[in-house]
């Protein structure tokens, strides 16, 4: 299916061109159909010649009702744009020619309607002025023609007109992202609550679960059930006019505006940086601002760099990303002041003097096509799903650009990279000369020297600045066994322990030779020393030269002899044996008696 939207001035035909084409009456309200006056959004739908089915969304004309027309034409890719062959070209139909313009709508077909009522020379005047008033919006060289839904003139034709304009618009992706702004909300008995819109990428299917993101926050809804053309479905594509039985939500807590999306996909963001498309300078327009978007009719605040670009600060956030288009009115007035399209779907705080105009700077050479490099340069480091919810990264296998390196599920511009190992391999260098005994800088205080948007950076960081990770700390490589200044007194240790294996030196001899608990404790990280219980200190190959001795002894064997066997006193041979049972190498049996486990 395609959606088109019809668009021109008041009076000029539109819903009674629907009604030619379809069948269907468009105008849903008894008001409408006494007055004959579209108030609200009306829809309908038939199949073309070709056998390609469209459904109409067809709006209301009156510059009163900009607003609702804006909601229509707002999702829509398509438009029919009406002026009446006897009145001409109305003030509303500029109005409804800005806001195609602002919107960036490429497709659509120009009907001169009630062209029983003048006369050739009339209907070609007309059109001459239609095409100098759509010279610089996307329809300059749409198709136009004439036609009487009266007498069904010209309606062949136009059904032929509109078969050859949706054949040439782009298929949309039927496993995009979902994201259907809502138009009507309502409760049909037995089934509760309904909604209506316009999907345009994506898929929805029955039972799936989507984000309601609205006036009344976000929270996450069931579909229930499907609908497109009164008719069910399990699945709807795109493009479609559809109608959703959700689950878990009232009627009263969803209204126009609010949008559908599939969860986790789309950034909520209540403040974006535009660029002009169509319309008034910034620096001329207001700062109090009605923003619309999709469905959406929001109040904004402006603040302009320059003529041609913006901050704009939304009174509620919406699911916007990168090239979403928006019509700008000023809420004191019923005209479109211009079109814009969004840069920055999710730009950086502005606390600091100069960081706007830093940031204007940047906006201004933002590609409209999008800049990812820019992107993760201006952040440092953003993870992908992030570059993927602003509408950065369509593929789910892009390859991040020259200059940035993908780190797991985060992609980091290389300078920063670089200079978080430099100032990473920096702090474990100083430290180590500083303090030779520390066991290195704690992965605590890295992180709190990097502040890493995610700490499970840290380690691909370390890896990066070409350190070793240990137990818990980070040291230079080659570092492990430099005992700097106590290097002398651990040597002497080791010399006297190789001679006599089992005499650990009591506490007055270690502090002779200067050696404490924390340069001990330095030797033993780095494989020269083996402290156990009681102030105990051996040669690392102690446990094993005991074993040795120990499987010489009738099994199982007592504390006392195995003190005479390893030649030691008391002191040493019951932390040593506890050692030993620790490891599985010897059993306790008793109070008294151990065996070597075979």
């Amino acid at each position: 299916m395609h959606v088109v939207a019809t668009a021109g001035h008041v009076d000029s035909g539109k819903s009674t061109l629907v009604r030619a084409l379809t069948g269907m009456e468009p105008d849903r309200w008894e008001e409408e159909r006494r007055r004959g006056l579209t108030i609200d959004l009306g829809y309908a739908w038939t199949t073309l010649p070709s056998g390609q089915d469209v459904a109409f969304v067809d709006v209301p004309g009156h510059e009163r009702f900009l607003g609702n027309m804006l909601a229509g034409i707002g999702p829509a890719p398509v438009v029919c744009f009406v002026v009446a062959a006897d009145e001409g070209w109305q003030a509303q139909s500029s109005d409804h020619r800005d806001a195609v313009a602002a919107l960036g709508i490429e497709h659509g077909v120009v009907v001169l309607s009630r062209a029983d009522r003048a006369s050739s020379q009339r209907v070609a005047d007309v059109l001459a002025r239609t095409r100098v008033e759509l010279a610089g919006t996307g329809l300059r060289d749409a198709p136009a023609v004439a036609v009487s839904a009266i007498d069904g003139t010209g309606l062949a034709d136009l059904r032929s007109a509109l078969d050859g304009v949706l054949a040439s618009v782009p298929r949309p992706a039927i496993d995009g992202r979902v994201r259907l702004w809502v138009d009507r909300s309502f409760t049909i008995t037995g089934s509760g609550t309904v909604v209506t819109g316009t999907l345009a990428a994506g898929t929805i299917v029955q039972g799936d679960r989507l984000e309601l993101l609205g006036h009344a926050g976000s929270r996450t809804v069931t579909v229930r059930g499907l609908q497109s053309r009164d008719t069910f479905h399990a699945s709807v594509e795109p493009v479609s006019r559809v109608a959703l039985n959700l689950r878990d939500v009232a009627p009263t807590d969803i209204r126009r505006g609010d949008a559908l999306l599939t969860p986790d996909a789309w950034p909520a963001t209540g403040v974006v940086g535009i660029q002009r498309t169509t319309g008034v300078a910034y620096s001329e327009v207001p700062e109090q601002l009605t923003v619309h978007v999709g469905t959406a009719s929001v109040p904004a605040r402006l603040r302009p760099f320059g003529t041609d670009y913006a901050r704009l600060v939304l009174d509620r956030p919406l699911p916007l990303v990168l090239g979403d288009r928006m019509v700008l009115r000023d809420p004191g007035s019923r005209s479109v002041l211009g079109g814009a399209r969004v840069l920055d779907a999710d730009p950086p705080a502005l606390e600091r003097r100069g960081d706007g105009a830093r940031w204007a700077k940047r906006l201004a050479a933002m590609d409209p096509a999008g800049d990812v490099l820019g992107e993760v340069a201006a952040r440092g480091a953003v993870q992908v799903q992030h570059l993927r919810r602003l509408g950065l990264l369509p593929g789910q296998d892009a390859e991040p650009p020259s200059g940035v390196r993908a780190l797991g599920d985060w992609w980091v511009h290389v300078p920063v990279l670089e200079a978080w190992q430099q100032r990473l391999r920096a702090a474990v260098q100083a430290l180590q000369e500083r303090d030779p005994l520390a066991p290195g800088l704690s992965m605590g205080a890295a992180r709190d020297l990097l502040r890493l948007p995610d700490e499970r950076l840290l380690p691909q960081v370390i890896r990066g600045a070409a350190l070793d990770q240990d137990s818990g700390h980070i040291r230079l490589p080659g570092s492990q066994g430099n005992l700097g200044p106590v290097e002398p007194a651990i040597a002497e240790l080791e010399r006297r322990l190789r001679a006599d294996a089992f005499h650990a030196p009591e506490a007055d001899e270690l502090a002779a030779l200067g050696l404490g608990a924390r340069e001990l404790a330095a030797a033993e990280r780095t494989g020269r020393l083996l402290r156990l219980r009681d102030g105990v200190v051996l040669l690392p190959t102690a446990p094993a030269l005991a074993m040795r001795t120990l499987a010489r002894l009738d099994q199982p064997f007592t504390t006392s002899e195995a003190r005479q066997a390893l030649d030691t006193t008391r002191r040493i041979a019951i932390p040593l044996l506890e050692h030993l049972d620790s490891r599985g190498w010897t059993q306790r049996l008793d109070a008294g008696h151990r065996m070597v486990v075979r």
